[in-house]
């Protein structure tokens, strides 16, 4: 136990130290080129006041009293350039003005050459180079500073050798060399540009990401708002439609009842059929208020258009002197549909009974050449074509046709009953 301890407290430490150096840099967020591009001159203007550091400690290694103090002004003059340079693109300087620095970096790099031995001078030519790659988005600027900055070298490098050697090289020695340095030039060059090309697809597939992350939320935001919507809109139909059927037929009922109420001591043969009718309409009133309970509350049945079809019919006969004969075909609809259909048939069953007095329905539903054909008619009083009036339930009744793509026509004769003839298209889908 004494152990881990001591591996933990070992780890913490290491992790403090860590944090310490990095602590700088966290405040960089690198999917971010530009603080990206900052990070880095920063970084190599670091690196570069590493590297003169040691080119000073190697002349002081070597330093010849004689000789040595021309060159340490040398070293000194070069290195105050570059890193005043540096300091000033980072800090300052901004825009086009740049390039005029970035040639003096150039010039003061290609002066190493002469000041210094061993890899430093090229190191250094290296790190002036990436500063300007890294600093441009287009390859081009690159490529032409490459194009640039690669004879310059080699010129430098070669008239380097030339004066040192003083002729003593051959020509083929002296262009090898010079060769091998600017190879490495690039080679760098190619390394830093397939770096930052992995790096900006890198920014650009973050970009997109965060754009898609954006578009979603905006996207659900919508769904929602939509979702509100439609479900506004349909408890409002809903409503609407508990307020055109259902209070319709509690209305109707109340008037029957009074009605059957008031002629009850004169006449109650028909009080009997007034009452029975209310009756009637009251049970298709309750029904059409649990449908529409169920749709707010978001439950479906599966019961078929037939099997409630056929379930009207028997609560319009149960108990009661009505006949309904009918002949239905199970065909498939629509929630809307479905509803239409079976709101129809309610109302025309205690239309005929309440105005028409009829004693006795035929019911048909069928499909016929692409349509939905609905047939009611009963054998009440009826009324002639010129004194047909469409009251609110049939005016209803033809708006909800027309909606769903359809239509209603009513037929009627004086003393030879009513019908209902109901087209609608067959048509499954959702409306």
């Amino acid at each position: 136990m004494r152990k881990k301890s001591e591996n933990a407290t070992e780890k913490n430490e290491e992790r403090g130290l860590l944090g310490y150096f990095l602590r700088p840099f966290a405040k960089y967020d690198f999917r971010d080129e530009k603080q990206f591009v900052t990070f880095g001159k920063w970084l190599i203007f670091i690196v570069l006041l590493i590297v003169e550091a040691f080119i000073v400690l190697q002349h002081l290694s070597v330093f010849d009293a004689r000789n040595g103090w021309g060159t340490l002004m040398g070293i000194v003059i070069l290195e105050s350039v570059l890193t005043l340079s540096k300091a000033l693109k980072i800090t300052v300087v901004k825009g086009n003005l740049r390039l005029i620095f970035y040639v003096l970096d150039l010039l003061a790099a290609c002066g190493f050459l002469f000041v210094t031995e061993g890899s430093y001078p090229v190191l250094v030519y290296m790190l002036v180079l990436t500063e300007f790659y890294i600093g441009v988005q287009k390859t081009v600027p690159s490529v032409v500073l490459l194009c640039i900055g690669m004879p310059l070298y080699a010129a430098s490098y070669a008239l380097r050798v030339y004066i040192q050697l003083r002729g003593e090289i051959l020509l083929f020695d002296l262009l090898m060399q010079a060769f091998q340095a600017t190879f490495a030039l690039l080679l760098h060059f190619l390394v830093v540009q397939i770096g930052l090309a992995f790096y900006r697809q890198y920014v650009r597939l973050n970009k997109t990401l965060k754009e898609l992350d954006e578009s979603k939320k905006e996207l659900e935001k919508a769904y929602e708002v939509v979702a509100e919507v439609t479900a506004l809109e349909e408890r409002q139909r809903i409503a609407k439609e508990i307020h055109d059927t259902a209070g319709h037929s509690i209305t109707t009922v109340i008037m029957q009842t009074e009605a059957a109420k008031l002629i009850l001591p004169d006449d109650p043969e028909k009080a009997k059929h007034k009452i029975v009718a209310a009756n009637l309409q009251a049970k298709h009133a309750l029904e059409e208020l649990r449908d529409s309970v169920h749709l707010l509350s978001g439950s479906t049945g599966n019961t078929s258009l037939k099997a409630a079809l056929e379930g009207i019919v028997h609560e319009s006969t149960d108990g009661t002197d009505i006949k309904i004969r009918s002949q239905i075909e199970d065909v498939g609809v629509s929630p809307s549909k479905f509803r239409f259909l079976c709101n129809t048939l309610k109302e025309g069953i205690s239309n005929g009974l309440r105005h028409g007095g009829a004693t006795a329905f035929w019911f048909e539903l069928k499909r016929e050449e692409g349509k939905i054909c609905f047939l009611l008619s009963d054998n009440g009083q009826g009324v002639g074509t010129d004194s047909l009036a469409l009251g609110f339930g049939l005016s209803s009744m033809q708006e909800r046709a027309r909606a769903l793509g359809g239509e209603v026509r009513f037929e009627s004769e004086a003393g030879e009953g009513f019908e209902i003839h109901l087209t609608l298209p067959t048509d499954t889908e959702e409306e």
